[in-house]
């Protein structure tokens, strides 16, 4: 009646197995390290180059235990902070603009551990330390810059299709063109439908003027929100990934804001530059066909052609650039730091991809002794990198861009738009650093709280229900061992409300075992035999178990799927918690009885606190 098949022992005793395999990890720490990586991103790295670092290190003296060197990039673990720092400002001396040198930290579990898949859990930025960001995205900035794309195309192709029209602007969404004649109007307005058909129009005849107004749907606008969000999304990721951060938590909060996490990170300062520097660049043409100095002075900005604005260049130089913007950075495929080989001078190197190459190509045939200015747009704030002349027609899609102050804002700047543009800008609105020695405070309270914890149940279980009560705080720690194995194996990251869930979960966990303990008790007081009473009390229990632990699993898929950050992170454990609590319970726990009292023919009496009854099988 109480005996358990073979097969159900093999298969605890594989899972018990496997747990402790992928919960080792977690109990061999990490060390600061360095992490290079090439400015050029996807260049692999070769053997000369660990060579080249670990002699520098050696002719400096600074000890490290292990490089670690991957197709991508290399990895030098040290072992204090101090020497990591050292070493970092070291290597990047050493390397020059060439390489990425960024702080990391590694987990010290074994190779072959690491071999079979079995790695540590990450740790959130309560508990390990690191920076918070909280940015707000202008979407309207990126209304705006939709609208004049649509209207330059709309521009281009009117003249390739020879529409009779002498007059086009925006102003905010809403796009407005002069044609001649009202049938120039119809063919305009076909035309435009064939560009993107989810425009309103509304046709005007102002002083014989005939306009068309061309009006971003509703539809329309929220599909160019999505994207920019979307795209802001993945260039943050692409940054981060720059930095070497491992298991970063970048996502949308709301409908325009953006919560970045970045835990472990150590030089907050360069990770707040990079991912707070919202660098857009656009290549406009430079308006000269108004030479009047007045249009320069404060006050004259009527004097400013609608169709032109002005910005200043490094040198405070006023320029008057043109509103059609001809490239953005999305048109960049790749980017990188160099010299100028006449004169000396720091640059960025661009690659673009097919379609704007085209453009470029086009527009420097057509434009040929007149200048193109460069715009890098950081925080709303506009400067005019450099606005050279355009000498020749310029192929093959790549570009130079001149006048760069020096190296390292040439690397930054190359970072910046390899990583991919920004389809609006952003804002920190909020930053929140949390150091190291505060994640460890807080790994330690939680921990603490989970141990005292554990050891109250321990104790109330083996005084209460004596045998069964140790019965049930095996069990209890077994769920502790499958619960963290299987974070550790889906490779989850543990946050401070994650510590506080899997408390919670020691908690609910017991009351299975109580339940159990209870319904066996019943069955004593009512008379029935030891393994009777022992099967009753495991099979009457099992309905209330998963009734209470599928209504608590509910909340917790309603808290993961509507919920964000903390509570999320809250909700994962919480709900794999309720996995493993239930298969204990019921599992563990059985065969762990049936083990003890399953087997033995004679006279049994159960220890299970303050009933004992001794019967026949």
């Amino acid at each position: 009646m109480n005996q358990s098949a073979t097969w159900k022992y093999f298969l605890i005793l594989t899972t018990v197995l496997l747990s402790l395999l992928f919960v080792m990890p977690n109990f061999y720490g990490e060390s600061p390290a360095i992490q290079i990586m090439p400015i050029k991103s996807g260049e692999e790295i070769d053997t000369s180059l660990l060579q080249s670092i670990e002699e520098t290190l050696n002719e400096s003296e600074i000890r490290n235990t292990g490089l670690i060197l991957e197709s991508t990039n290399i990895k030098v673990k040290f072992k204090t902070a101090e020497e990591q720092l050292k070493a970092k400002s070291l290597i990047q001396n050493s390397l020059g603009s060439d390489h990425i040198v960024a702080l990391n930290l590694i987990s010290n579990s074994p190779d072959w551990l690491s071999n079979l898949g079995a790695l540590p859990m990450y740790l959130g930025l309560d508990l390990r330390g690191g920076v918070h960001f909280l940015m707000q995205v202008d979407l309207s900035k990126a209304l705006e810059k939709t609208t004049a794309s649509y209207l330059s195309e709309f521009r281009s192709q009117l003249r390739k299709e020879k529409i009779g029209y002498y007059d086009a602007t925006k102003q905010n969404d809403v796009m407005q063109i002069k044609f001649k004649s009202k049938d120039e109007l119809k063919k305009g307005k076909n035309i435009i439908r064939g560009i993107n058909n989810n425009f309103d129009f509304q046709e005007l005849s102002v002083n014989d003027e005939i306009i068309l107004k061309v009006i971003i749907s509703s539809q329309t606008k929220k599909s160019i929100t999505e994207f920019a969000i979307k795209q802001n999304l993945e260039t943050l990721n692409n940054r981060v990934n720059e930095l070497g951060v491992a298991e970063p938590l970048i996502q949308q909060q709301g409908l325009d804001r953006i919560v970045i996490q970045l835990p472990g990170v150590q030089d907050t300062a360069k990770a707040k530059e990079i991912l707070g520097r919202t660098a857009i660049l656009e290549m406009r043409m430079v308006n000269e066909d108004n030479t009047d100095p007045l249009i320069f002075e404060d006050g004259n900005e009527d004097k400013i052609p609608v169709n032109s604005e002005i910005f200043e260049d490094r040198f405070g130089n006023p320029i008057l650039v043109k509103k059609q913007v001809i490239l953005t950075g999305e048109r960049i495929t790749n980017a990188g730091p160099g010299v100028d080989s006449q004169t000396g001078q720091s640059i960025v190197s661009i690659t673009l991809d097919g379609k704007g190459a085209s453009i470029f190509k086009q527009v420097t045939r057509e434009n040929i002794g007149k200048r193109m200015a460069l715009l890098l747009i950081e925080k709303n704030l506009t400067e005019v990198v450099t606005a050279p002349v355009i000498r020749s027609e310029i192929g093959g899609g790549r570009v130079q861009i001149t006048g760069m102050r020096n190296a390292q804002e040439a690397t930054d700047i190359a970072l910046l738009l390899r990583a991919g543009s920004l389809a609006a800008p952003m804002e920190i609105i909020e930053e929140r650093t949390v150091g190291p020695s505060m994640g460890k405070e807080n790994i330690s309270r939680g921990v603490q709280s989970t141990i005292w914890g554990f050891v109250a149940i321990i104790i109330m279980m083996a005084i209460y229900y004596m045998v069964f009560g140790v019965v049930s705080v095996i069990t209890l720690s077994v769920n502790l061992l499958f619960l963290v194995g299987l974070l550790s194996a889906l490779q989850a990251t543990l946050t401070l409300p994650g510590l506080a869930a899997i408390a919670l979960t020691l908690g609910m966990a017991i009351d299975a075992n109580v339940l159990i303990n209870e319904r066996i008790r019943d069955e004593i007081r009512n008379e029935n035999t030891p393994q009777a009473s022992i099967n009753n009390g495991y099979k009457m229990a099992w309905g209330t178990i998963l009734d209470s632990n599928v209504t608590t699993m509910i909340a917790g898929l309603a808290l993961f799927m509507f919920g964000s950050g903390p509570i999320k992170g809250f909700a994962v454990v919480h709900v794999l918690g309720i996995i493993t609590s239930v298969y204990s319970a019921i599992f563990v726990s059985r065969a762990i009885v049936n083990y003890i009292y399953g087997n033995k023919r004679e006279k049994i009496k159960l220890s299970i606190g303050e009933i004992f009854k001794v019967e026949n099988n």
